[in-house]
């Protein structure tokens, strides 16, 4: 196993950290710049008994980097106005990378949401892991592929937003 460089490192978490900061602050645009400009670009959200079982059911399945697109006018045209919103905070932690290319790497990392809808108090939204397959295009790092896996088979609430 090689060992994966500072730099990339860097790169790596920074894309995580642009990835959340635009949930958070519900920038969907900004939150599809963190995946490549590839066709082929996915977003899938699925729950760990349906990934364990190898069910294709997902709450979330953008198989290609169209459906991501979709992704942003479904939020911010077809339900805007029809959904009690909430905020979120999103904490990550990287917990491998492995390179599998010269210019693409694997990575996991744990990931806890916590969300607000009730200004009187916060709650657990989903924890879970991300396991990505991440490009390096032009100098930047960029998701090719993320799948969100979240432990629960019952979300506290509907979603909206990507995890």
């Amino acid at each position: 196993m090689t060992a994966i460089s500072q730099d990339v490192l860097y790169k790596l978490d920074e894309l995580q950290n642009r990835y959340i900061a635009a949930l958070d602050s519900k920038d969907i645009k900004g939150w599809s710049d963190t995946f490549s400009k590839d066709k082929d670009a996915t977003y899938i959200c699925r729950s760990a008994e349906n990934e364990s079982m190898d069910l294709p059911i997902a709450l979330m399945y953008d198989d290609c980097r169209a459906r991501i697109l979709d992704r942003i006018t479904f939020i911010t045209k077809v339900w805007k106005g029809t959904f009690q919103d909430y905020r979120t905070r999103h904490f990550t932690q990287r917990i491998s990378v492995e390179q599998e290319s010269e210019n693409t790497y694997k990575m996991r990392s744990n990931f806890s949401i916590e969300y607000t809808q009730d200004p009187h108090a916060s709650a657990n939204l989903a924890a879970g892991v991300y396991e990505d397959v991440i490009t390096l295009e032009d100098g930047e790092a960029k998701f090719l592929s993320r799948r969100a896996v979240y432990d629960t088979t019952v979300l506290p609430q509907y979603i909206v937003y990507p995890f």
